[in-house]
């Protein structure tokens, strides 16, 4: 097994069954190994630094109906909030004083932010903060959306494909939500040269190994500059309320993988793999990740952004659990620094 590591150390393509067998690795000195390198590997290129951004959930209203989510438009159990430019101006001021320097401004599928609220929004951010990134998570919209919120400053956009296979992903969405579409915007965003993310659930409802094998071989052609993938972790509300979790040796190993497979991408420590272990998230860093997201969010709307089962959005996942989480990274040997934190590929350009 050591062979295909490193013939995907070396940046040789794996093969499908490759990947498979890969991700199908039981004994522990291969684990290890992989480990070992997937972490030589991300300390070469980024040394002891761990990147943190600013989450900001501006919205819980979503007109999707996900059978995963937990704020899926059918479930009436959620409750909605919004919030105003002025709120997540705050927020982005806040983040500022406690040292973040990249803001996420992640939402479901509001129809209330459109081009214009979304474009006016960002400005302002840029105006304010000229010495930071903004990143957009506010699902599938069309290029020329994507193209206007580009002009007025935004800088990332993340949008997880969840599973390149369309026969998996209609498993897990409604009719009307096309997995082409979903691939045509992240085209979109790398043609615009957004710093484009994209990801996976890590144990979703009916997912194989062969699955996850096609979703590294898109990721590969892709070439993202961010990948986030966490765990599955079901809600109560959703069709999916009685499914498993995914594991986190299934994250940590998916993130070994990926750090060996795009050696320059920005990979997260998840708050949904800290929320599946206590220790996850300095797990998901040994592992070869190098950014956290801590939460900026008002205090008060935190627990209404409930995308699964008991996600986390105090503690060292809150913004204000800063020093706490500094200290974490210390203790494993990292460092949480005051940056932007571009992906170091954007040199190469």
């Amino acid at each position: 097994m050591k062979n295909l590591i490193d013939k995907l150390e070396k940046n040789q393509i794996l093969s499908k069954e490759e990947f498979v067998r890969l991700l199908a690795i039981s004994e522990k000195d291969d684990i290890d190994y992989l480990t070992e390198r997937a972490k030589c590997v991300r300390d070469d290129i980024y040394g002891k630094r761990v990147f943190i951004r600013g989450l900001i959930e501006i919205s819980n209203y979503c007109k999707n109906d996900c059978y995963y989510c937990g704020i899926r438009r059918s479930n009436k159990n959620a409750q909605r909030y919004r919030l105003s430019k002025e709120q997540i101006l705050s927020c982005c001021e806040n983040g500022y004083e406690l040292g973040f320097r990249t803001f996420v401004m992640q939402g479901g599928e509001d129809a209330f932010f459109k081009d214009d609220v979304v474009c006016d929004i960002v400005s302002s951010i840029k105006e304010r903060y000229p010495d930071c990134a903004v990143t957009l998570s506010l699902g599938e919209r069309s290029t020329e959306s994507y193209r206007k919120m580009k002009e007025a400053g935004a800088d990332r956009y993340l949008l997880r494909h969840e599973t390149f296979d369309n026969i998996h992903y209609n498993k897990l969405h409604p009719v009307e939500l096309d997995p082409e579409n979903r691939k045509r915007c992240l085209r979109d965003l790398k043609a615009l040269r957004y710093q484009t993310g994209t990801g996976i659930m890590v144990g979703s409802p009916y997912q194989t190994l062969e699955n996850i094998a096609e979703d590294l071989l898109f990721i590969k052609e892709l070439n993202p500059e961010m990948i986030g993938i966490g765990p599955f972790i079901p809600h109560k509300d959703t069709p999916f309320k009685d499914f498993e979790s995914g594991t986190m040796e299934m994250t940590l190993r998916l993130i070994s993988i990926l750090r060996l497979l795009c050696p320059k991408a920005l990979i997260p420590a998840t708050t949904a793999l800290g929320t599946i272990s206590p220790q996850g998230r300095e797990k998901g860093i040994l592992a070869g990740a190098n950014v956290i997201m801590p939460n900026l969010s008002p205090k008060e709307d935190r627990k209404k952004y409930m995308l699964y089962n008991d996600k986390l959005s105090d503690g060292e996942e809150a913004a204000e659990g800063l020093n706490k989480l500094k200290e974490s990274m210390r203790k494993i040997g990292y460092e949480i620094v005051e940056d932007r934190g571009d992906c170091i590929a954007l040199k190469d350009r």
